[in-house]
């Protein structure tokens, strides 16, 4: 049996969890919570860097402090986790989804400004695979309408743009330590605060809308109620993990990436014979493993390579479904421009097993057999 994801415990993961419940403290903001705090400021250079429950609620979080109220446009890919639109949508917003560009799965930054009005209020950014959108472009298009740019980085740990790490371009990014990415927690994220102004702000918002982490400073004499917000704290034994996780990541992006170059070196047969299509890494960026995937020649194709691999106890998996055609995405937004790529190419991408725990000889047999069924 190949599996498609596997979390992978490498360093002191048990020994912090033994140590967070020695310490008589499983609530948030302890001495874990702080390391990792500190560990995201100095890696990636952000403002600062708060632990949340997910990352789902560090973008929800993001709304919050954007002031996103009813009828403000946020304009977003289709082709991304309902998160990413899910966070504006509680808060009010209108979703304005764009097209995407057919060789990273990224926003389309050509069909961005066409989508601007008066009431847009940000352009959410997702980074697909851990490979950079073209982030110079976008910010050049806020920075001349004067709209909050959020980086959507879930996927996207250790990933730079021209150098600069990915979820410190925009005003406000995020990660995911779900165990399906590269690094984990169970649960959990991480909010990355760019601008000044959202520094204090988020901090309360994180506290339940109170100044309670200022309190712990001693930077007040009391705490109250200042304003609305929920408990977006992840407890320190989520915070253990993640410490744990931190501590190896080189390790751990360096698999990843000999995986991954490895998949391109047995796949490039069929790239070259236009059975598949692989990966795209534009020039400027430096991508971190996340997902290897192909591109077969339609829905139909990709139906019959997954069953077929199944039948060998290798899963591999499609992705996102457009949101712009959900339900849900009718209901809360609309698309602005044509579908061209969307939608034919998420029905074309399918995911092969990537994780640390994946050796190169299941890698091997996992091209083999794709190799088997179009005949090679």
């Amino acid at each position: 049996m190949i599996f498609f994801s596997q979390p992978s415990f490498l360093g002191n993961e048990a020994n912090y969890i033994k140590k967070a419940m020695n310490n008589l403290q499983l609530s948030g903001d302890g001495i874990f919570t702080k390391n990792c705090h500190e560990w995201f400021e100095k890696n990636t250079g952000t403002k600062k860097a708060l632990l949340t429950t997910s990352c789902t609620h560090a973008l929800e979080m993001i709304a919050i402090l954007l002031d996103i109220k009813k009828d403000d446009e946020v304009i977003i890919p289709s082709y991304t986790f309902v998160s990413t639109a899910n966070a504006f949508v509680l808060r009010g917003a209108k979703i304005i989804f764009v097209d995407i560009r057919p060789d990273t799965m990224n926003i389309d930054e050509s069909k961005i400004e066409h989508a601007i009005t008066d009431k847009t209020k940000a352009i959410v950014t997702v980074h697909y695979a851990g490979v950079a959108c073209e982030m110079d472009t976008i910010m050049n298009i806020a920075n001349r309408y004067n709209i909050f740019v959020i980086e959507d980085a879930a996927q996207s740990i250790t990933s730079t743009y021209k150098g600069k790490v990915l979820g410190t371009i925009g005003d406000l990014g995020t990660y995911s330590f779900h165990d399906t990415k590269n690094i984990t927690s169970g649960e959990g994220g991480v909010l990355l605060i760019n601008n000044e102004k959202f520094k204090e702000r988020a901090e309360i918002i994180r506290e339940k809308g109170t100044n309670r982490s200022q309190f712990f400073r001693g930077e007040i004499d009391k705490y109250g109620w200042q304003d609305i917000g929920s408990s977006y704290l992840p407890s320190e034994l989520n915070a253990a993990i993640l410490l744990a996780q931190l501590e190896v990541i080189t390790k751990i992006q360096d698999k990843r990436l000999f995986l991954w170059n490895k998949y391109y070196e047995l796949l490039i047969k069929l790239k070259n014979r236009n059975l598949l299509e692989l990966p795209t890494i534009p020039r400027d960026c430096n991508h971190n493993a996340h997902m290897f995937y192909v591109k077969c020649k339609d829905i139909k194709e990709r139906t019959q390579l997954i069953a077929y691999l199944k039948d060998y106890g290798i899963y591999s998996v499609f992705h996102y479904v457009p949101l712009h055609s959900s339900i849900a995405g009718k209901k809360f937004g609309k698309m602005v421009g044509k579908d061209i790529y969307t939608t034919k190419e998420s029905e074309r991408i399918l995911r092969l097993p990537l994780h640390y725990n994946l050796t190169e000889s299941e890698i091997k047999i996992v091209v083999k057999k794709i190799k088997k069924f179009f005949n090679v």
